[in-house]
């Protein structure tokens, strides 16, 4: 038996709540290779105590035996990376995962904090063009409106429509910058290795993985796909595009200042308003929620869209794991014949955005060809980490988990969720043989 061929894939899918966290050990017959996909988490279980998330991180570190051959931070996302963040002293969750001394960093193209804010391109030997300058710049800006949206959310509750401030910091939270845990990923980088991906690329875990050929099939860069940088006239859903005036609305609403519909005018008994006027203020207030929410939530997918998307072959079978990549991630990547054909054939799908319908494309779905009841043959296996109630609304059909895609995928794969791990238990074990 060749040492260079793993024989088994054991998938370790973490209960983190709403998050990602996937340790992927491969079972060489000489020593066992362990790659982290994501660790962060936008909400826990309360039946698994807060510490779940040091918890899961002694667990990474016992089972890799003290070595991660590589990390994978999708996106920036905080329910992909919080975990990776440290604390003083070295008693953070993201201090255990630096002390395993990944091999490989492997990031987006769009993470590298040393390429110019300007910059259209990743750094790399061949140059990429020009295409991608202001898609980094606007992340930077995306952050920091989040951050503010976080603020309006909390310390002005009362100005937003009921319930609107707690999806509003739910949105905000996610999307701020994670500063810790981004410079320890860049810090874990410059020890090791770091590789900042894009569509197409070299093997970027050839070094850490042999036998295992990995693909990179998003997120593309600007040159490759000028496309995605502006909105399409029918689609809300966009990609690189950052709307300036959007940026400025909300920047005005989130400066804290109170304005002349702010609540304590609006529903004081004795309120400065006149009655006759209190109807049209509160509607007003209402709009005003709605245009930030639609703001934050254009953000949101904006950083979906950044995420990696990989595609793993091994022993015969390929191993699909695209983070949170929504529909213009995606289309890039099937448009490519080649990658049409590789998708058809995947054995093991790790369910995008923790189930949410507009990351799993029907495009992409229609194409796996294993999918099917329990008597199919080589039936595709699915695994979904997720916790319900945390984002969107069942009211509007965009709940996550999206209760018909969870059904589609039980019907159709060997479906495992995290929902299923019982309390206090930390994860998922998913076997797939190799060869």
């Amino acid at each position: 038996m060749s040492t260079k061929t793993p024989t088994q894939l054991n998938l370790y899918a973490y209960q983190v709540g709403f998050g990602d966290c996937f340790l992927l050990q491969f079972v060489y017959p000489d020593r066992n290779r362990h790659v982290l996909i994501d660790f962060g988490s936008m909400g826990l279980r309360e039946e698994d105590g807060e510490d779940v998330m040091m918890q899961v991180a002694q667990d990474i570190k016992q089972r890799c035996g003290g070595r991660l051959d590589a990390v994978v931070a999708t996106h920036r996302h905080a329910d992909h990376i919080s975990g990776f963040a440290t604390k003083a002293g070295g008693k953070g969750t993201g201090d255990i995962i630096r002390s395993l001394k990944p091999t490989v960093v492997l990031q987006p193209w769009t993470e590298d904090l040393s390429l110019d804010p300007k910059a259209r391109a990743p750094k790399a030997k061949v140059a990429l063009g020009t295409g991608s300058r202001r898609a980094v710049a606007a992340l930077s800006a995306m952050n920091d409106l989040s951050e503010q949206v976080t603020q309006l959310a909390i310390n002005q509750p009362k100005n937003l429509p009921d319930g609107m401030a707690k999806r509003l910091e739910f949105l905000g939270r996610d999307n701020t910058k994670n500063l810790s845990a981004v410079e320890n990923l860049a810090h874990m980088g410059r020890s090791g290795k770091a590789v900042y991906a894009h569509f197409g690329m070299a093997d970027p875990l050839r070094s850490v993985l042999p036998g295992v050929k990995t693909h990179v099939l998003g997120p593309p860069t600007v040159e490759q796909a000028p496309s995605i940088q502006k909105q399409r006239s029918t689609d809300d859903e966009e990609f690189w595009h950052f709307h300036a005036r959007g940026v400025a609305t909300a920047n005005t609403l989130a400066t804290g200042t109170d304005g002349p519909f702010a609540a304590d005018f609006v529903r004081a008994k004795k309120g400065k308003l006149p009655l006759e006027s209190r109807w049209a203020a509160k509607r007003v207030m209402a709009a005003r929620g709605d245009q930030v929410l639609s703001i934050v939530t254009m953000l949101d997918k904006a950083m979906n869209n950044t995420s990696l998307i990989l595609l793993l072959e091994v022993g015969g079978k390929r191993l699909l794991f695209p983070g949170d990549a929504q529909i213009e991630n995606w289309s890039y990547a099937l448009s490519q014949p080649n990658v049409q054909a590789m998708l058809a054939d995947v054995d093991l799908y790790k369910v995008g955005h923790h189930g949410s319908l507009n990351a799993t494309p029907k495009s992409l779905w229609k194409a796996f060809k294993k999918k099917g009841g329990p008597s199919k043959k080589a039936r595709m296996t699915s695994v979904l980490s997720t916790m319900p109630h945390k984002h969107g609304s069942e009211e509007k059909r965009t709940e996550v988990p999206r209760r018909s895609l969870v059904q589609t995928l039980r019907d159709g794969t060997h479906f495992h969720t995290t929902e299923d791990v019982p309390a206090q238990g930390l994860f998922k074990l998913v076997t797939i043989p190799l060869g």
